[in-house]
């Protein structure tokens, strides 16, 4: 019943059947599986200009339409966590399926539901606007749910070294939080981590006088790291925090005096910091309580952020014609790979499905919310272009 329900669905909904269609392909990161040659195809057939940019086994996907100005873009990506205890899913998680009105399958919020709907919007904005003005572009990856190294940043890399800028982008996040179209994500914080070494001497317990206890010595100034206020944040982010996620030291027995402690961290920040400027105030604190310490810092990503302006406004705009809600902006949440095109476009926004379900076991996406999905994207391309 639940595959002729969904066949049913297929033939009057045409994003449901290319989603479908790519919810079928196995792309656990960095694995494609052919998703970005189906949507090559569809787009070459509207006159895009394929580019594929292949980095250490990511494949990633650049299509543009037109040559002036404004440029629209869409991004995205196509790989998909991975599916954790299969015998935990009610149903095969690449076999979609429909059941009281979800579509379950790996990647149905996350994000292929937007991609497809991304394409079929673009092709019916092309259809009713054959000779629009301006230009649109398509960015997909098959490296967003891993270490991104290869994917989104190097398409950005590209594009910025031959001077070929967007003047507005949409990712199709997961963004909605309690009701379809009730959040736009318009800016994301930056994520900075570190492994802090705090060196002191091993020795025997019994003889403390010998030794030099790191964790005795770190613990004041752990104390000031985690009631530090790093800033007050802004019109548009909560404050930078500070986490400790690991913390060791020790060789396991129980009469060592520890040489070292190993502390992993992390800053989740607000455009009212730096990184730099949280690197010098982090260890200007551990300076200051006179510890021997090695950082090896790793900056996953800069905060960007997109005020109220057009992109927002139009966006905004199309969501409440379709779904009658007025969305609110937000930056809450992890990073994205819109960290990486905000380098190349001054305004960059996320859309997309309800994220209750998504990284979860037996993922899923209304169905009723998968054609105004389309609808929206489609009504802020004619807002934009026309």
């Amino acid at each position: 019943m639940a595959n002729k329900t969904l066949e049913d669905e297929i033939l009057t909904n045409e994003t449901l059947a290319l989603a479908v269609e790519l919810l079928k392909r196995r792309s656990l990161t960095p694995d494609d599986a052919g998703c970005h040659d189906l949507i090559a195809a569809r787009l070459q057939t509207l006159g895009f200009h394929i580019e594929r940019h292949h980095h250490y086994g990511v494949d990633n996907l650049w299509a543009r339409r037109g040559h002036a100005a404004p440029l629209v873009c869409f991004a995205g990506h196509t790989d998909v966590v991975p599916t954790g205890p299969l015998e935990l899913w009610h149903s095969d998680p690449f076999e979609p399926v429909i059941r009281d009105g979800q579509l379950y399958a790996r990647g149905a919020a996350d994000m292929k539901t937007s991609v497809a709907a991304f394409v079929v919007a673009i092709e019916r904005f092309v259809a009713a606007h054959p000779d629009h003005p301006g230009s649109i572009a398509f960015m997909v990856t098959s490296d967003e749910e891993g270490p991104a190294n290869d994917g989104t940043v190097k398409v950005v890399e590209a594009l910025k070294a031959r001077g070929e800028f967007l003047d507005f982008c949409i990712l199709g996040e997961p963004t909605s939080a309690a009701e379809f179209g009730d959040t736009i994500k318009n800016g994301r914080r930056g994520s900075l981590s570190g492994k802090l070494t705090i060196k002191g001497v091993q020795g025997h317990i019994a003889y403390p006088h010998l030794a030099k206890n790191p964790i005795h010595q770190a613990a004041p100034a752990i104390a000031e790291l985690a009631d530090t206020m790093w800033d007050e944040g802004n019109a548009y982010f909560p404050a930078t925090t500070w986490q400790i996620s690991n913390i060791h030291a020790g060789t396991g027995a129980s009469n060592v005096i520890p040489g070292t402690l190993v502390i992993d961290f992390n800053f989740r920040f607000s455009t009212a910091s730096t990184a730099e400027g949280l690197m010098d105030a982090l260890q200007e604190i551990l300076n200051s309580h006179g510890l021997e310490f090695e950082i090896d810092w790793s900056l996953s990503g800069r905060p960007f952020l997109t005020p109220r302006g057009l992109l927002c406004e139009r966006l905004s705009d199309a969501i409440h014609e379709v779904t009658g809600l007025t969305p609110e902006l937000s930056t809450t949440g992890g990073t994205s790979d819109g960290r990486f095109i905000a380098d190349i476009c001054p305004q960059v926004v996320e859309f997309g499905p309800l994220n209750m379900s998504i990284h979860k076991i037996n993922e899923h996406v209304a169905v009723e919310n998968i054609e105004p999905l389309t609808a929206i994207y489609q009504k802020t391309l004619e807002k934009l272009l026309t």
